[in-house]
């Protein structure tokens, strides 16, 4: 039988305008220390951001949202944080920032499948 895998997880968010703390879901990002398994992914839907009515350029933020993919998957692309371990990844991705990408604060959770309870959360947190 297959135990549960412990696992901590954050919602990526879009805030076009930080001053007005206004949000909304565009990815996500899954650890697990045991499992030495860290995984991200996001979404940016085109309509949903020129509804923000923001002054950010779109292809800017898909630029800055695969630097943040970079620092998770650990690709030498993502810089000096990318070459962390896994731990250490997450804890500055979910870092609290007041930036126009942020994260929710990681919430815990046990799981016998990481890839399958990944995709399902983000199915359900950002799509």
């Amino acid at each position: 039988m297959q135990e549960d895998k412990i696992y901590e997880y954050a919602v990526i968010r879009l805030v076009p305008k930080v001053e007005r703390e206004e949000f909304f879901n565009i990815g996500l990002i899954l650890f697990s220390k045991k499992e030495k398994y860290i995984k991200s992914r996001f979404y940016l839907c085109p309509d949903k951001f020129r509804l923000m009515r923001s002054k950010l350029d779109y292809h800017d933020v898909l630029e800055n949202l695969k630097s943040f993919e970079n620092i998770a998957e650990g690709r030498k692309e993502g810089g000096p944080i990318a070459m962390l371990d896994i731990p250490e990844r997450f804890r500055w991705l979910t870092a609290v920032r007041s930036s126009v990408v942020q994260t929710s604060r990681p919430h815990p959770g046990k799981s016998k499948n990481l890839d399958k309870t990944f995709h399902k959360l983000f199915e359900e947190l950002v799509m």
